[in-house]
Parts: structure tokens; C-alpha cells; sequence
């Protein structure tokens, strides 16, 4: 699991999503999809070490209603093509009352309620890496954690990734509060992961949200070796 991580100057938390054991028996690919913490961090050694690693998509998850300036940044490589997608929204009051005015909104004991809430946020980050360019694909949010992770669990799923390998990932970023915050409510991230996962049906999930068959497949294609 470990051998995942990659050491980018700058970055805390980046790591290859490849080398993923599939319930079929097959493996996820190396350097096809990334997941890391914001490229704002990078230094120009870091930059250079992204881009040696062949990325040539940079995917930003936002929070639609807030404004982070640790999410700006500019690509020093012009052929990096970099998108930005909201995929939670804090205009949402609901969302606000319960999650993301509370310390539980950096647990993933909210991924089921903003499952719910966004299939279609969600499907967008799936059809932008189904249709990058060609070259591997980086996604991130600001820590690498949460909105990182949503989207992680999602593709790791779509691909077949076992249960096991998709929470052992999640728990790479580490974060003794987020574990702290879990155990004072009688959890951990391992049961609110298995729980998040528990009967997911992710290809339903995926078309509901407005994903073709089409891009499903292709970002099958493109994690799967």
C-alpha cells in the first residue's frame, strides 16, 4: 500500500491509485490516475515531478458556495489541462446544519448524505477523467482528504477494487483528530467507509447522476490494467 505514495516537493499527500487488487483478480493501473492534495503546494521541483509522471489532466474539487484560494494555482506546463468541478455545495442549508458546520465534515461519516445529495456532481468528475486527454489523471481537493477521498471511494469502486484495498487507501491519509472526532461517536473511519460501501450500487448510481455507459467504461479502461 505504501509503495503507492509519491514524493512531490511541495505536496503532503499524493498517491498513485494504481497496484489495487480487483475482485476479478486483475489490478489497477500505475500512473493512469493520481490523487493527491492541492498542486498550490508544489514547488517547481514538484511541478517538474508531476509531470514527469506523465499527468496531463489536473481535476479541482470545489465546494460550490466557498471561496478557497488554496485550490488556485497555475499549471507551469501549458499542455496540462486543468478543470474545475464543484462536487459538495454549502448553500445547501441542510447539508450546512448537519455536516459542514460540525468537526464531522472532515470524517467521511458524511460521504452517504452527500452521496445522496450529488450523484450528479459526482458524475461529472467520472465522465472528466473518462474523457481527459491522453496521459495520467490527477484529481484533488485541498488536504487530499475528504472531497478527495469521495471521489476515490467512487472510482475504486466503479473499477472493482475490493473493499478492503479501497478503505486501506483512505487510510493512508492519516489524521489522528479524524480519528479522534470518529471514536468519540463509536466509530472509525474502517466502519463509516465499510458502512458508506454497504449495498452502493455504483453503476446505478453513476447513470442516475447523468455518466453514459460509455464514459463508465472508459474509465474502466483507463484504471484497469
Amino acid at each position: 500500500m505504501e509503495n503507492r505514495i509519491l514524493s512531490w516537493n511541495g505536496s503532503r499527500n499524493v498517491r498513485d491509485l494504481g497496484g489495487l487488487r480487483t475482485g476479478d483478480g486483475r489490478m489497477t493501473r500505475w500512473k493512469a490516475i493520481v490523487r493527491s492534495d492541492t498542486p498550490a503546494r508544489l514547488t517547481e521541483s514538484g511541478w517538474a515531478a508531476l509531470y514527469q509522471y506523465g499527468i496531463r489532466t489536473i481535476i479541482t474539487l470545489h465546494t460550490h458556495g466557498m471561496t478557497e484560494n488554496e485550490l488556485t494555482f497555475t499549471s507551469p506546463y501549458p499542455d496540462v489541462v486543468t478543470i474545475q468541478l464543484a462536487i459538495e455545495d454549502v448553500t445547501n442549508m441542510g447539508f450546512v446544519k448537519k455536516w459542514a458546520s460540525t468537526d464531522f465534515w472532515c470524517t467521511p461519516l458524511y460521504y452517504k448524505d452527500a452521496l445522496q445529495l450529488w450523484p450528479e456532481r459526482h458524475a461529472a468528475v467520472i465522465s472528466a477523467v473518462a474523457q481527459a486527454q491522453p496521459g495520467g489523471v490527477l484529481f484533488h481537493c485541498v488536504r487530499g482528504h475528504d472531497r478527495t477521498g469521495i471521489i476515490s471511494l467512487l472510482l475504486l469502486t466503479l473499477a472493482g477494487v475490493v473493499e478492503d484495498d479501497i478503505v486501506a487507501d483512505y487510510e493512508l491519509s492519516l489524521d489522528p483528530e479524524r480519528d479522534e472526532l470518529l471514536a468519540s461517536v463509536q466509530s472509525s473511519t474502517r466502519d463509516a467507509l465499510r458502512a458508506t460501501l454497504a449495498g452502493f450500487d455504483v453503476e446505478n448510481y453513476f447513470q442516475a447522476g447523468g455518466a453514459s455507459q460509455a464514459d463508465l467504461a472508459a474509465v474502466r479502461n483507463r484504471l484497469l490494467q
